[in-house]
């Protein structure tokens, strides 16, 4: 198998027409079963082009989720491949944003409820904060729109006939729209691209309808949950958007 991509808790190969991810000994039985069933909902009730689902099993005593290889390139390469066409990709992966909130999976777990766990069970932020910002998670209006989790560029692959497929379906739920914006302009933040990231928020409220001050009253929020990771390298930069006073 080709070595793909590696990750904290697992490598990506891919072997001849699958995709093949195969997870570190010891990590959660529960969440790598729980990965497998989300992807399969979200294949069998949305209306989007999903890799399909082939097998879970054990590698080497090793846990893996086999899917249908996708042939293409990520929206993330054809930016770095076709600088001319930028916006053109930027409105591309906006517009499939939108597509994937279109829809509503049931039996998902609900976005609201896993950020309360997340946050009450956090380690590294300090009790008024966390406070305050489990006061405004539970302020926030209740929806039922797919919210992939982990939107970014790289998770967007175009078939050589424009078809697109969304892959990488981890971290799913069901929930309110402006959440998953808040965590696509903070993926873009975190990787140090502020400019995109702002072109990228102004994108999608202008075409979804959302005011920005919505998504933004998210940031806070979405940005202690990614804390609870404690990926060291990122814990510093992260800190400084939890203060929630800045989007009131």
């Amino acid at each position: 198998m080709e070595l793909i991509a590696k990750r904290k808790n697992k490598e990506i190969y891919a072997d001849n027409n699958t995709v093949v991810k195969l997870y570190v000994e010891g990590h959660s039985q529960s969440d790598i079963l729980n990965e497998a069933l989300n992807q399969s909902r979200v294949e069998e009730f949305s209306n989007l082009n999903v890799p399909r689902l082939i097998e879970v099993g054990k590698l080497e005593n090793r846990w893996a989720i086999i899917s249908e290889k996708i042939e293409g390139k990520t929206i993330s390469e054809l930016m770095k491949e076709e600088p001319e066409n930028f916006d053109k990709y930027l409105n591309l992966f906006v517009d499939v944003q939108l597509a994937i909130l279109a829809n509503e999976v049931p039996l998902l777990n609900r976005i609201k409820e896993k950020f309360t766990r997340k946050l009450e069970n956090a380690t590294n932020i300090d009790e008024n904060t966390k406070y305050e910002l489990l006061q405004r998670l539970q302020g926030m209006k209740n929806h039922n729109k797919l919210c992939h989790g982990d939107y970014h560029p790289s998770n967007v692959i175009v078939k050589e006939d424009g078809t697109v497929y969304v892959i990488d379906w981890a971290h799913v739920t069901q929930g309110n729209a402006s959440a998953d914006a808040a965590r696509t302009y903070l993926l873009f933040s975190i990787d140090n691209k502020e400019e995109v990231a702002e072109k990228y928020l102004n994108l999608f409220s202008e075409k979804s309808g959302i005011e920005k001050n919505n998504i933004q009253r998210w940031i806070p929020i979405v940005a202690a949950t990614q804390m609870t990771k404690n990926i060291e390298e990122e814990q510093e930069f992260l800190s400084k958007w939890i203060n929630v006073v800045d989007f009131e």
